[in-house]
């Protein structure tokens, strides 16, 4: 088992569908950040948007990183921040894969060939915002050259906001083909590393249609009172919706079954007070950060080390 760590590094208008007039104060956090993944050994894959790959002060503080081996810098599309800009800005368009195939492809390039200027790399590893993800999505990677994808939000529907339902797609690393991108075909050009999350109950499957179907009935409020009776309890390595506590149970039953990865997951503004929702005070910015130190000393004292989310190739071979 490996530990994947991404930070989708982004600006800082969280929920906020604009062209223009972005800021970037929060990867002023990114540096002290990655002196706590340094203190245990973690390789973090930054992915990160337009804004952030255009602006000198962040280009600054993430590049001599990249440069001293202490991370990855991947790519993050937010469609309303990244050029071309021929659609109207609206929540369905904020999703990539809802945009004209081409229009998605010229966003993903754009963003790509803006990372190898920049920072003089040529990232492998993508994931588009707000997990708009899908086939015509998957098209353009191929072709432009990317070996991984992270665009699945594990056991997710966001049909309700015009996005993919990846309500039954579990957290298995799987390879496949662009046509087909929420199916395993080990033949496939791409590798798929979603989110990990996970029941804590044995029979995950089981767990999951129990939860699909309670979900569709909100009046029963049954989801609360069986997950506080600890009979269904759904859970992300997700620091900024989970205890440390609370990630640590899901990585144990994850080890138990002998999944290849573990895939921790935030969003930089949620290091910055004001930002985001979780945060809104420094006492706020320390126990988010206190839960993510929890996490990796258990994961350190597990002896699970840690890789860059492009390595998952090289660490899953081949069925």
């Amino acid at each position: 088992m490996k530990l994947i760590v991404t930070v989708d590094t982004e600006e800082d208008g969280w929920g906020a569908f604009r062209q223009d007039g972005h800021t970037v104060e929060n990867i002023r956090r990114i540096p002290p950040l990655q002196d706590l993944f340094d203190s245990f050994g973690v390789l973090p894959t930054y992915l990160v948007t337009y804004p952030v790959a255009t602006q000198s002060e962040s280009v600054a503080a993430l590049k001599p990183i990249w440069e001293q081996g202490r991370c990855e810098i991947g790519t993050h599309v937010h469609p309303w921040s990244t050029p071309p800009f021929e659609e109207e800005t609206n929540q369905g368009n904020s999703m990539l894969c809802n945009l004209p195939a081409d229009l998605q492809f010229r966003k993903i390039a754009c963003l790509h060939e803006t990372i190898t200027k920049n920072f003089g790399i040529v990232p492998t590893a993508f994931r588009a915002g707000r997990w708009g993800y899908g086939r015509d999505v998957a098209y353009a990677l191929e072709k432009i050259g990317y070996r991984v994808d992270s665009s699945v939000f594990t056991l997710m529907d966001w049909t309700a906001e015009r996005g993919p339902d990846c309500s039954t797609v579990f957290a298995d690393p799987y390879y496949f083909n662009p046509p087909h991108p929420f199916t395993a075909h080990p033949a496939g050009p791409l590798l798929e590393v979603p989110v990990t999350a996970g029941f804590l109950q044995h029979n995950t499957r089981r767990a999951n249609a129990v939860f699909r179907f309670l979900t569709k009935r909100p009046g029963l409020h049954l989801i609360g009172v069986l997950a506080r009776l600890r009979l269904l309890n759904k859970i992300y390595l997700f620091p900024e919706n989970f205890s440390g506590a609370e990630m640590i149970a899901l990585a144990r039953a994850f080890i138990e079954r002998d999944a290849p990865f573990l895939h921790l997951f935030f969003h930089s503004p949620t290091l910055q007070p004001g930002l985001t929702p979780l945060v809104q005070t420094e006492a706020d910015r320390l126990d988010f950060l206190g839960r993510i130190r929890t996490f990796l000393a258990f994961v350190k004292d597990a002896g699970i080390a840690s890789i860059r989310l492009s390595d998952a190739t090289a660490s899953l071979p081949r069925c």
